[in-house]
């Protein structure tokens, strides 16, 4: 049970870092450009001004290096036993750029919808604001290795509550404008 937990929090921590980066890095100029070019429909935004090329970007650079260290940790037989992935395998650029666009390519899909339905962004859009990323992150990995029910289940459960720690983090931090 122990090593199935661990097992789980060791595959999200690309996931948990490619969610966090696009707050941490939104003071950053570079590539401060709108995904739907401020383009709209039906007279909505198609995602909104705040979903941009720099959040995709240090988003998955992000796990993309947290994938790396995860791969020169995997000599180590604990992390061998801990891994997901069989990094003597499957790259680690490839495992990372999947994880980290599937958490943000989920949040992107979500998005789109808070807009048809006029919910503005950072307002609550229970529950899908917490299973966006652990949703696209579990599609986006199956294209390597398909997950166990057992890991959907946790990921479903446990996904959800970290995402509101981390935002509260955030927030009591400074570092988000909302607690949710």
């Amino acid at each position: 049970m122990i090593a199935f937990f661990l097992t789980c929090m060791y595959v999200a921590l690309p996931a948990i870092v490619a969610n966090m980066l696009p707050s941490l890095t939104r003071n950053i100029p570079f590539l401060n450009v709108p995904i739907d070019f401020n383009k709209t429909w039906n007279n909505k935004p198609i995602c909104g001004n705040h979903k941009t090329y720099r959040g995709f970007f240090f988003g998955i650079l992000g796990a993309v290096l947290i994938t790396y260290i995860q791969s020169i940790l995997y000599a180590y037989p604990l992390f061998q036993k801990i891994s997901f992935f069989d990094y003597s395998i499957t790259p680690f650029w490839l495992i990372g750029f999947l994880i980290g666009f599937g958490v943000l390519f989920g949040d992107l899909v979500k998005s789109f919808f808070k807009r048809r339905v006029n919910v503005k962004p950072g307002d609550k859009f229970f529950p899908w604001d917490q299973l966006d990323l652990v949703i696209g992150a579990l599609i986006f990995i199956s294209f390597i290795k398909i997950p166990s029910w057992q890991m959907i289940v946790f990921y479903l459960i446990v996904g959800p509550l970290l995402h509101i720690f981390f935002n509260h983090l955030g927030f009591w931090l400074g570092l988000q404008k909302v607690k949710w």
